[in-house]
């Protein structure tokens, strides 16, 4: 039985309109070019008749495959797939299809993948992998194809970025531990190769300083976002016989590692050992004790990183050294406490109190 294809001349002789009219009534990025009561009845006939708009065609008319990449390190860590969620919900709106890439944080697979999505024609990119030296976004920059970064930026400046306060979000968490006595504060930080690492800890050492609290040996930089970076982290920090009362992680997941590598070592968050975390993926209120951490508004991010790309495709193009950063809220729950005393010994492997660290 063959069955007749609904064509966009039948929606808009149904409406009572011009083909054309009804074209641009039907897509997002042109209907506001006609009154919304002419959307509105174009819509219902669409409806009643069963019409699929052909993208295809529509991307053959204007030389676009409606299709953007998005280019994550790592779908396993919980922040990202609020973005995606976000970017995502905006590009459907306008009728854009999403593709997601995920590197594994591997800067070779990063090349391949993205190389491999411009030789299909996408319309542009949004990134989240962005190294401070990143070769890949400056052939994108090079080859001039429409690319907004979200949650991490590079040091080049040539695309816009989206992303959390984290300077504020950091100076919150180490504001918190003070008010709460501690004196002795340890910081697990993000790798030196991403932005994120390097502006949580320049805002650590910022917020110490300014306190009048030492910073002396207090930064143990972390090789990835990882919960086992964060156990080796800690280990690594009471094997040389750090003294703390509170950890400020880069992220949810270092923090989830140093209380476990704390709890090898008998050593109880909070009642020993404070910990913030950074992001608050959703398990981190559910888990016992829950965590206080840093809200950040993820699913907005990856929102605005999306409008800000379909700005660009429809050609506004954005001041590209754009920087938007959203505000972000500490949660405070169980994982941070008073501090028994001002400077107490955590124990090291050996069951020895180490040595005091200045």
């Amino acid at each position: 039985m063959r069955v007749n294809k609904v064509r966009l001349v039948d929606v808009a002789r149904e409406a009572g309109v011009h083909a054309g009219t009804a074209s641009r009534a039907l897509n997002p990025a042109a209907r506001d070019e006609v009154s919304p009561q002419t959307v509105r009845r174009v819509e219902r006939a669409a409806r009643k008749l069963g019409y699929v708009p052909n993208t295809l065609a529509r991307g053959l008319r204007t030389s676009r495959s409606f299709v953007v990449a998005l280019v994550v390190p790592d779908i396993t860590n919980p922040l990202f797939p609020h973005i995606v969620r976000g970017a995502e919900q905006v590009l459907a709106e306008f009728d854009y299809t999403l593709v997601l890439t995920d590197t594994n944080n591997d800067p070779k697979t990063e090349r391949s993948q993205v190389a491999a999505m411009r030789a299909r024609g996408v319309d542009g990119f949004i990134v989240a992998t962005a190294r401070w030296k990143d070769p890949v976004l400056d052939e994108l920059a090079e080859a001039e194809i429409p690319t907004v970064l979200v949650n991490r930026r590079n040091d080049g400046g040539r695309f816009p970025y989206i992303g959390g306060d984290d300077r504020h979000g950091i100076e919150m968490c180490v504001e918190h531990l003070m008010q709460l006595g501690h004196r002795s504060i340890l910081h697990l930080a993000g790798p030196a190769d991403t932005s994120t690492g390097r502006e949580r800890t320049s805002a650590f050492r910022q917020a110490m300083r300014a306190r009048r609290l030492p910073t002396s040996r207090a930064i143990v930089e972390c090789a990835s976002y990882t919960e086992q970076a964060g156990a080796h982290a800690v280990n690594a920090a009471l094997d040389r016989g750090a003294d703390f009362t509170a950890i400020v992680a880069a992220n949810d997941l270092l923090a989830i590692g140093a209380q476990e590598a704390l709890a090898e070592h008998g050593i109880n968050c909070p009642k020993d050992v404070s910990i913030t975390g950074y992001n608050d993926a959703d398990f981190m209120r559910r888990l016992t004790p829950a965590f206080t951490t840093v809200r950040v508004p993820l699913n907005r991010m990856g929102a605005l990183a999306a409008r800000t790309l379909l700005a660009w495709l429809r050609g506004d193009e954005p001041e590209l050294s754009t920087q938007i950063l959203l505000p972000v809220e500490l949660m405070q729950r169980g994982t941070t406490a008073s501090a028994r005393w001002a400077s107490r010994k955590t124990t090291g492997r050996d069951g020895e109190a180490p040595n005091t660290v200045a």
